[in-house]
């Protein structure tokens, strides 16, 4: 389908944060690739469900606050309800607060680990069990570099949920890959989004991190078809790899699973 190697037709595809940025890209490639898309953020991200429907996909929009714990159960249901199936749910939803350590309330760190922590596993847990139930499905967590090496400036509830974001993945890929669920990780670095660019990272950060880098931002559509392969018909892990490598400046991709 449009030179893609794989084909998502008749598959349904869930993507938290996604008004724009990565989570409107990655949102964008699946459609490509011939799913339907449940779209949600914060907002009702219609810009992107245009998007998706000028591809010739459906796509369902859905609003909810992830620093709400109930949210994602809710979400969950929601979206099972509108196309009767989830094949792939992308945890991309994320918030950041750049503060020194100590000045930090304890009310921006719920807030920064509770949509990019708990929301995770709750959303997993709650998809994964209609996944389970199928005996096949695939999450992929969005994770950053900041998960891998901490990055001054990045705030230490951002790093550290960044860094349990890649543990709790692996470990839901041990247990959900006898299942014939596939779990993934994707530790990107600098990506061109809102969320960045508002206190210019995007510049910054290659400064900053201790591995040089050919640019100082990533395209999200530049890492498209390497991240759609996470969720096609068999692709083989280990070219999956290999294509996010370049796709992606100082991250990497954990994958401890056979892919759908």
């Amino acid at each position: 389908m449009n030179g893609h190697p794989f084909s998502l037709a008749g598959r349904v595809a869930l993507v938290t944060g996604a008004s724009r940025g990565l989570g409107a890209g990655m949102a964008l490639g699946l459609a490509a690739a011939g799913a339907d898309i449940v779209l949600h953020a914060s907002a009702p991200p219609t810009n992107t469900a245009e998007a998706v429907e000028r591809l010739g996909r459906r796509a369902a929009v859905l609003a909810a606050d992830l620093s709400d714990p109930s949210a994602p159960a809710g979400l969950a249901a929601h979206a099972l309800a509108v196309y009767g199936r989830l094949d792939i749910l992308i945890n991309n939803a994320g918030i950041i607060r750049r503060q020194p350590a100590d000045a930090h309330s304890d009310e921006f760190w719920d807030a920064v680990i509770e949509v990019n922590l708990s929301s995770v596993f709750r959303l997993s847990r709650a998809v994964g069990r209609h996944m389970l139930e199928r005996g096949s499905g695939y999450i992929i967590n969005t994770g950053s570099v900041a998960g891998l090496i901490a990055l001054t400036g990045e705030g230490a509830p951002y790093i550290a949920s960044k860094f349990a974001v890649v543990g709790l993945s692996e470990a839901l890929a041990l247990y959900a890959r006898p299942k014939g669920i596939g779990v993934s990780v994707l530790c990107p670095g600098s990506v061109e989004s809102n969320l960045h660019e508002t206190e210019r990272v995007v510049r910054s950060r290659r400064r900053r991190c201790r591995r040089p880098s050919r640019r100082n931002g990533v395209d999200p559509h530049s890492s498209l078809p390497a991240r759609v392969a996470l969720g096609g018909d068999r692709p083989r892990a280990d070219r999956v790899a290999a294509s996010l490598r370049p796709a992606i400046p100082r991250g990497r991709v954990a994958h401890t699973h056979r892919p759908l």
